[in-house]
Protein backbone atom coordinates (compact mmCIF):
# COMPACT_ATOMS: atom_id res chain seq x y z
CA UNK A 1 0.00 0.00 0.00
CA UNK A 2 1.55 3.32 -1.03
CA UNK A 3 1.36 6.62 0.87
CA UNK A 4 -1.62 7.95 -1.09
CA UNK A 5 -3.71 4.83 -0.61
CA UNK A 6 -2.93 4.83 3.13
CA UNK A 7 -3.93 8.50 3.36
CA UNK A 8 -7.36 7.76 1.87
CA UNK A 9 -7.87 4.96 4.40
CA UNK A 10 -6.94 7.33 7.27
CA UNK A 11 -8.96 10.40 6.27
CA UNK A 12 -11.97 9.86 8.58
CA UNK A 13 -10.08 8.78 11.70
CA UNK A 14 -10.33 12.29 13.26
CA UNK A 15 -14.11 12.17 12.78
CA UNK A 16 -14.29 8.79 14.51
CA UNK A 17 -12.18 10.14 17.38
CA UNK A 18 -14.41 13.20 17.84
CA UNK A 19 -17.57 11.08 17.67
CA UNK A 20 -16.19 8.82 20.42
CA UNK A 21 -16.04 11.75 22.85
CA UNK A 22 -19.27 13.46 21.71
CA UNK A 23 -22.45 12.86 23.73
CA UNK A 24 -25.10 15.32 22.47
CA UNK A 25 -27.43 13.39 20.09
CA UNK A 26 -27.69 16.19 17.51
CA UNK A 27 -23.91 16.58 17.37
CA UNK A 28 -23.45 12.83 16.98
CA UNK A 29 -25.99 12.76 14.13
CA UNK A 30 -24.22 15.65 12.39
CA UNK A 31 -20.86 13.87 12.63
CA UNK A 32 -22.35 10.63 11.32
CA UNK A 33 -23.93 12.48 8.39
CA UNK A 34 -20.56 14.12 7.69
CA UNK A 35 -18.76 10.77 7.93
CA UNK A 36 -21.21 9.03 5.58
CA UNK A 37 -21.16 11.99 3.18
CA UNK A 38 -17.38 11.82 2.75
CA UNK A 39 -17.49 8.09 1.96
CA UNK A 40 -20.41 8.49 -0.45
CA UNK A 41 -18.59 11.31 -2.21
CA UNK A 42 -15.37 9.29 -2.38
CA UNK A 43 -17.31 6.30 -3.75
CA UNK A 44 -18.97 8.43 -6.44
CA UNK A 45 -22.46 7.78 -5.03
CA UNK A 46 -23.60 11.38 -5.33
CA UNK A 47 -27.32 10.68 -5.56
CA UNK A 48 -27.36 9.39 -1.98
CA UNK A 49 -25.69 12.60 -0.75
CA UNK A 50 -28.55 14.78 -1.98
CA UNK A 51 -31.30 12.47 -0.66
CA UNK A 52 -33.85 14.16 1.65
CA UNK A 53 -32.52 12.32 4.72
CA UNK A 54 -29.00 13.70 4.10
CA UNK A 55 -29.48 17.21 2.68
CA UNK A 56 -31.99 20.09 2.77
CA UNK A 57 -34.08 20.86 -0.28
CA UNK A 58 -32.09 23.90 -1.46
CA UNK A 59 -28.41 23.51 -0.49
CA UNK A 60 -25.89 26.27 -1.13
CA UNK A 61 -22.19 25.56 -1.73
CA UNK A 62 -19.51 28.28 -1.69
CA UNK A 63 -16.27 27.06 -3.21
CA UNK A 64 -13.00 29.02 -3.51
CA UNK A 65 -10.73 26.46 -5.17
CA UNK A 66 -8.31 27.67 -7.83
CA UNK A 67 -8.94 31.08 -9.40
CA UNK A 68 -12.67 30.78 -10.00
CA UNK A 69 -14.74 31.10 -6.80
CA UNK A 70 -18.29 29.85 -7.26
CA UNK A 71 -21.66 29.74 -5.53
CA UNK A 72 -23.66 26.61 -6.30
CA UNK A 73 -27.34 26.46 -5.42
CA UNK A 74 -29.81 23.58 -5.50
CA UNK A 75 -29.39 19.82 -5.69
CA UNK A 76 -29.00 19.80 -9.48
CA UNK A 77 -26.12 22.26 -9.14
CA UNK A 78 -24.54 20.20 -6.37
CA UNK A 79 -24.70 17.05 -8.49
CA UNK A 80 -23.18 18.90 -11.44
CA UNK A 81 -20.39 20.15 -9.17
CA UNK A 82 -19.52 16.65 -7.98
CA UNK A 83 -19.61 15.26 -11.51
CA UNK A 84 -17.35 18.10 -12.74
CA UNK A 85 -14.49 17.01 -10.50
CA UNK A 86 -13.70 14.33 -13.06
CA UNK A 87 -10.88 11.85 -12.59
CA UNK A 88 -9.09 13.62 -9.74
CA UNK A 89 -8.16 11.70 -6.62
CA UNK A 90 -9.18 13.66 -3.50
CA UNK A 91 -8.59 13.23 0.23
CA UNK A 92 -7.87 15.29 3.34
CA UNK A 93 -5.60 15.12 6.39
CA UNK A 94 -4.42 17.02 9.48
CA UNK A 95 -7.92 17.86 10.69
CA UNK A 96 -8.81 20.45 13.32
CA UNK A 97 -12.43 19.33 13.61
CA UNK A 98 -15.28 20.70 15.75
CA UNK A 99 -19.04 20.18 15.89
CA UNK A 100 -21.78 22.47 17.20
CA UNK A 101 -25.56 22.77 16.89
CA UNK A 102 -25.13 24.74 13.65
CA UNK A 103 -22.84 22.19 11.99
CA UNK A 104 -19.21 21.19 11.44
CA UNK A 105 -16.01 23.18 11.02
CA UNK A 106 -12.86 21.42 9.90
CA UNK A 107 -9.52 23.03 9.06
CA UNK A 108 -7.72 20.48 6.93
CA UNK A 109 -5.00 19.89 4.40
CA UNK A 110 -6.92 19.15 1.22
CA UNK A 111 -5.14 16.98 -1.35
CA UNK A 112 -5.64 16.25 -5.04
CA UNK A 113 -3.87 13.94 -7.45
CA UNK A 114 -4.70 15.10 -10.96
CA UNK A 115 -3.29 15.63 -14.43
CA UNK A 116 -1.83 19.04 -15.13
CA UNK A 117 -4.43 19.75 -17.80
CA UNK A 118 -7.29 19.14 -15.34
CA UNK A 119 -5.63 21.36 -12.74
CA UNK A 120 -5.16 24.17 -15.24
CA UNK A 121 -8.87 24.00 -16.05
CA UNK A 122 -9.74 25.02 -12.47
CA UNK A 123 -7.03 27.66 -12.22
CA UNK A 124 -3.99 25.90 -10.75
CA UNK A 125 -0.64 26.56 -12.38
CA UNK A 126 0.54 23.06 -13.25
CA UNK A 127 3.65 23.16 -15.43
CA UNK A 128 2.89 20.27 -17.82
CA UNK A 129 -0.66 19.27 -18.88
CA UNK A 130 0.35 15.63 -19.44
CA UNK A 131 2.08 15.10 -16.07
CA UNK A 132 0.53 13.98 -12.77
CA UNK A 133 0.62 16.34 -9.79
CA UNK A 134 -0.08 16.24 -6.08
CA UNK A 135 -1.73 19.54 -5.12
CA UNK A 136 -2.40 20.40 -1.48
CA UNK A 137 -3.27 23.40 0.66
CA UNK A 138 -4.79 24.28 4.02
CA UNK A 139 -8.52 24.84 3.74
CA UNK A 140 -11.43 25.63 6.03
CA UNK A 141 -14.48 23.45 5.49
CA UNK A 142 -17.57 24.94 7.15
CA UNK A 143 -20.64 22.76 6.73
CA UNK A 144 -23.90 24.15 8.19
CA UNK A 145 -26.61 21.66 9.21
CA UNK A 146 -30.28 22.04 10.10
CA UNK A 147 -31.97 20.89 13.32
CA UNK A 148 -32.58 17.48 11.73
CA UNK A 149 -28.84 16.98 11.18
CA UNK A 150 -29.16 17.45 7.42
CA UNK A 151 -26.55 19.28 5.38
CA UNK A 152 -27.46 22.85 4.39
CA UNK A 153 -24.35 23.45 2.28
CA UNK A 154 -20.57 23.55 2.13
CA UNK A 155 -18.37 26.61 2.48
CA UNK A 156 -14.87 25.74 1.27
CA UNK A 157 -12.17 28.39 1.77
CA UNK A 158 -8.62 27.80 0.51
CA UNK A 159 -5.55 29.39 2.10
CA UNK A 160 -3.74 30.16 -1.14
CA UNK A 161 -0.52 31.05 0.71
CA UNK A 162 -0.20 27.39 1.70
CA UNK A 163 -0.69 25.96 -1.82
CA UNK A 164 1.90 23.43 -2.97
CA UNK A 165 2.09 21.61 -6.32
CA UNK A 166 4.51 18.72 -6.77
CA UNK A 167 4.94 16.34 -9.67
CA UNK A 168 4.33 12.68 -8.88
CA UNK A 169 5.61 9.65 -10.76
CA UNK A 170 2.65 7.80 -12.24
CA UNK A 171 3.99 4.52 -10.83
CA UNK A 172 3.23 5.87 -7.35
CA UNK A 173 -0.26 7.12 -8.15
CA UNK A 174 -3.55 5.73 -6.91
CA UNK A 175 -6.39 5.58 -9.42
CA UNK A 176 -9.87 7.08 -9.02
CA UNK A 177 -11.28 3.55 -9.30
CA UNK A 178 -9.18 2.44 -6.32
CA UNK A 179 -10.33 5.45 -4.29
CA UNK A 180 -13.96 4.52 -5.02
CA UNK A 181 -13.20 0.98 -3.89
CA UNK A 182 -11.64 2.13 -0.60
CA UNK A 183 -14.55 4.40 0.25
CA UNK A 184 -17.10 1.68 -0.54
CA UNK A 185 -15.17 -0.68 1.74
CA UNK A 186 -15.09 1.87 4.57
CA UNK A 187 -18.75 2.77 4.10
CA UNK A 188 -19.76 -0.89 4.30
CA UNK A 189 -17.76 -1.21 7.51
CA UNK A 190 -19.44 1.90 8.96
CA UNK A 191 -22.90 0.60 8.06
CA UNK A 192 -22.14 -2.81 9.59
CA UNK A 193 -20.98 -1.19 12.84
CA UNK A 194 -23.73 1.46 13.11
CA UNK A 195 -26.75 -0.29 11.64
CA UNK A 196 -29.38 0.91 9.13
CA UNK A 197 -30.18 4.63 8.97
CA UNK A 198 -27.42 5.40 11.47
CA UNK A 199 -27.10 8.98 10.16
CA UNK A 200 -30.77 9.97 10.70
CA UNK A 201 -31.46 12.17 13.72
CA UNK A 202 -34.43 11.09 15.83
CA UNK A 203 -35.41 14.30 17.61
CA UNK A 204 -38.21 12.65 19.60
CA UNK A 205 -35.87 10.01 21.00
CA UNK A 206 -33.16 12.60 21.68
CA UNK A 207 -35.53 14.66 23.82
CA UNK A 208 -37.29 11.74 25.49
Amino acid sequence: MNRFEQAVYNCMKPTAALLARTTKPLHRAILLNFWRHVHLEGAGEYGKIVAPDMMVENPVYRVTWGKNPAVIEGKAGVLAFYNSVGEAVLWHSDDRLAVEDWGVCDEITFHQLAAGGDLRAIGYEAERPDRLYHVYSRQAFIWPYDDRARLIGEHLYEDKTSLRIEEVDRSEAITPARVHEIHRELLAKLEAERGPNFWIFDAARAHA
